[in-house]
């Protein structure tokens, strides 16, 4: 099995080199390229995932449908695909950039922090079917957009989903969320 890499990033979000992310996260964890993902089914229901009790960077939070990091040379599309397949089982239909500029830090309770600049995509299915990947994901429910909303509010959320839906909330229902094109997004990251 090969090691993971994550591809680091210079403050004009550049490749400045890789790093094997299982070493790379911890309570200096090095600015690198992230993305976020929430698929949207048929009937407007938002997939909202609770990441895997085992997980090494904030184990059992709930958040988004899916997030994690594309490899050295993957586009934006191919890491987000391979992602909602491996840990979900979920293939999409459809891509739009909606927060293609979003960027954060966040300091878990055990000091791991989280330094990403983080696109966040909007996908859509017409299969709403799920196959966990217990290894990555506890939990998988289709919310309403209200329940999405009202999350942000609980302390089990995780803090990028908090600070993603201070910038989706305005843009109305997931359905709505317009595309922001892919001029923002990071020179490291093809879409």
């Amino acid at each position: 099995m090969s090691v993971e890499e994550i591809v680091l990033l210079n403050a004009a979000d550049e490749a400045i080199g890789t790093a094997p992310k299982i070493d790379s996260h911890h309570r200096d964890t090095p600015y690198h390229l992230a993305f976020s993902c929430y698929v949207v089914d048929p009937a407007g229901r938002v997939l909202i995932t609770r990441r895997a009790l085992g997980k090494r960077t904030f184990p059992g939070v709930w958040t988004g449908s899916c997030c994690g990091h594309p490899g050295p040379g993957e586009g934006l599309r191919d890491a987000i695909a391979r992602r909602l397949r491996d840990e979900l089982g979920v293939t999409v239909d459809t891509f739009t950039p909606v927060l293609p500029g979003f960027r954060y830090r966040a300091t878990a309770e055990d000091g791991v922090v989280e330094y990403e600049r983080c696109p966040v995509v909007r996908a859509t299915t017409a299969d709403p079917g799920v196959r966990l990947n217990p290894e990555e994901v506890e939990d998988a429910e289709w919310w309403t957009w209200e329940e999405c909303l009202a999350l942000v509010e609980r302390p089990e959320s995780s803090p990028w989903y908090r600070l993603q839906m201070a910038e989706l909330a305005p843009l109305g229902h997931p359905r709505d969320w317009p595309d922001a094109g892919t001029d923002a997004l990071p020179p490291a990251l093809a879409w």
